[in-house]
């Protein structure tokens, strides 16, 4: 039972998956970094309250995925690491209870680590939390349920792009940023395209269950010819910044270009199967953490 538990708990932290909002929190950290706007000490705080809510939010997603039937309808050979949810209710490492109590107790420690962000450092960062906690929330939660209306990939370009980069930027040095805004808007398309990666193993469960995220509504051959264009369009954004007036060397950014033509390209190649056979959601997320470290570091770099 312990051991269980422990498993459980480990599948809901999820470290892989919270990386998208340590990328997005890189961003903002490092542009205000760059302005000699910096605290290690509020850094480390935005790092446990954003933890803390991808935590609660893996687990009350897994109740609200187990509920329509999308976790148990995932045939085993198309269960990936990435895809078909924490599955710790199909899996019976905890119980319904258990992961409620999961949901509940981390969605305290955010709100308390947020609580201290807003009376202690930065009070604006009041309405930015209200609307990030919203937006995870109707993820999978009601009444909005936007994973299941086609929504989902929205929300999550605005949650993991500009939100939490530009709340980041916000605590750290007490303003808002363009610079933070149009750098963190690429890194959302790409995460977005690991989270359209990731809908595809579970395509059959998900249109079954009612789950009709895009990769559904437009099925998988329509949807992996989609893939590349949102990888183009984050690019296009990346190419313009310096433009914009940010350092040339963000465009250190476009080195995860690499991993994301071969996401793009097995995604084309095999869009029913690829996820059996070849390492294409990992090469998804290795594409947003590279954009991010080579981004940020441009910025870091090429300032003066």
């Amino acid at each position: 039972m312990k051991n269980r538990f422990w498993t459980g708990f480990w599948r809901l932290a999820d470290p892989k998956i919270s990386l998208t909002s340590v990328a997005s929190i890189h961003i903002g950290a490092a542009v205000a970094a760059s302005e000699a706007a910096f605290s290690l000490v509020w850094l480390a705080v935005l790092l446990v309250a954003f933890f803390a809510i991808e935590v609660a939010k893996n687990a009350w997603g897994d109740v609200f995925d187990y509920d329509s039937g999308t976790d148990q309808a995932v045939a085993p050979e198309d269960r990936t690491a990435f895809s078909g949810g924490k599955r710790v209710l199909v899996d019976e490492l905890l119980t319904r209870r258990q992961t409620w109590a999961m949901a509940a107790g981390f969605t305290l420690l955010g709100l308390v680590a947020g609580a201290a962000i807003v009376f202690l450092r930065e009070p604006a960062a009041l309405w930015i939390g209200v609307a990030g906690f919203a937006l995870g929330w109707s993820y999978h939660g009601p009444p909005l349920r936007l994973a299941y209306r086609g929504l989902g990939e929205l929300d999550v370009v605005v949650c993991y792009g500009p939100l939490i980069a530009l709340s980041t930027y916000l605590v750290l040095a007490h303003a808002l940023s363009w610079e933070v805004f149009w750098l963190s808007v690429p890194l959302g398309l790409i995460i977005a395209a690991f989270l359209w990666v990731n809908e595809f193993p579970d395509y059959l469960a998900d249109r079954a269950h009612g789950k009709r995220n895009l990769v559904v509504r437009l099925g998988r051959r329509r949807a992996s010819r989609v893939l590349p264009w949102i990888y183009a369009a984050a690019f296009f954004i990346l190419s313009a910044l310096p433009l914009a007036g940010l350092p040339d060397m963000v465009l250190l950014g476009w080195l995860a270009a690499i991993p994301a033509a071969y996401a793009s390209y097995q995604v084309w190649r095999a869009p029913e199967s690829f996820h059996r056979s070849v390492p294409v959601q990992p090469a998804a997320l290795i594409a947003f953490l590279v954009y991010s470290a080579g981004a940020g570091s441009g910025v870091l770099i090429g300032s003066p």
